[in-house]
């Protein structure tokens, strides 16, 4: 096998800066990590290795890309490595948002072997969980270009991981929506059930301002499915709704919503949502809306595998 180490990066799909702003800080990220070793350490550690392997032999391992796709947790890789004593050296042959071949070196790990067989089950599900992340919002990704929409993530993610796999839409081309309830105004269906759309805007008016004043938000956004809901919040004083969810809306729909916003309000967003496949997202996109979520790309993207194989020395022959 071609050594990869030595090859030059591919071309990168994320913006580097992007993708670091969104994951959290080392702090928060080591305790989560912790938590994760813990799973597999419990009270006892790693049994086998420590009654089979020298604590003092080194050694060298290489992770690897079974599959191709798009790279994600490099950071988390390097985290880990620090988490055992001594810590391991890490040498990155490709960064988070590139895109990796099958059968590519991606990671060289150099240490105590006792420490790369206790983090190697976590490294490689961790890589391989954001790495499918980031390899499936790349194709929705690939799907919209040449259109203004941006690919935008949910809420639909796995406990726990959320702000990891947010960081991963980021890599694999997307832009990340609300980490939680906490830092945006979303009223959606089921906050104004049974209000007629001109009771729904002013009632819009009232708790946007009420939110606004007590929180910090990254943005103000309502849901709507009927053209009439639509039509009302956007004749609402400018400034008050920064962004409109236009909910699982036929094309022809969605075309009319963003003829009526692009006269009403030019300045307000339009976000697609609601399932969005690999199929119908080129056609949604076109429509003119600004943003299309899709909630598979947390929820079902499949995992990239990775695998990690431990260089040995080949074996001094004596003499026959």
């Amino acid at each position: 096998m071609a050594n990869a180490l030595k090859q030059k990066p591919l071309k990168q799909i994320g913006k580097a800066s992007t993708t670091r702003a969104t994951l959290p800080p080392d702090a928060a990220l080591k305790k989560l990590l912790h938590m994760f070793l813990q799973e597999d350490l419990g009270a006892a550690g790693d049994v086998t290795s420590n009654a089979m392997i020298d604590a003092r032999r080194q050694a060298t391992a290489l992770i690897v890309a079974r599959t191709p796709g798009v790279l994600a947790g490099g950071r988390l890789v390097r985290l880990l490595a620090g988490m055992v004593k001594p810590a391991l050296r890490v040498h990155c042959a490709a960064r988070d948002g590139e895109q990796v071949r099958q059968g590519q070196e991606v990671f060289r790990i150099s240490g105590s072997l006792r420490g790369i067989l206790l983090l190697e089950r976590t490294m490689l599900n961790l890589l391989g969980r954001l790495s499918g992340v980031a390899t499936f919002t790349n194709l929705f990704a690939k799907q919209v270009t040449g259109t203004k929409a941006r690919i935008r993530d949910t809420r639909k993610t796995t406990p726990g991981l959320r702000a990891l796999e947010k960081y991963a839409v980021v890599c694999g081309g997307g832009v990340s929506h609300r980490l939680g309830l906490f830092d945006a105004f979303l009223a959606k269906d089921n906050h104004v059930a049974g209000l007629n759309p001109l009771q729904m805007s002013l009632e819009i008016q009232r708790a946007i301002g009420t939110a606004r004043l007590k929180n910090k938000l990254k943005f103000a956004m309502v849901e709507v499915d009927i053209l009439d809901q639509l039509d009302a919040l956007l004749r609402l004083p400018r400034g008050v709704i920064d962004a409109i969810l236009l909910d699982n809306m036929s094309v022809t729909l969605l075309r009319k919503a963003v003829e009526l916003r692009n006269q009403l309000a030019p300045r307000v967003q339009l976000e697609a949502s609601g399932g969005v496949t690999l199929t119908t997202v080129a056609a949604i996109a076109k429509t003119g809306v600004d943003f299309v979520s899709v909630g598979a790309i947390t929820h079902s993207a499949a995992q990239i595998d990775f695998a990690m194989d431990i260089q040995t020395a080949p074996r001094k022959r004596g003499r026959v």
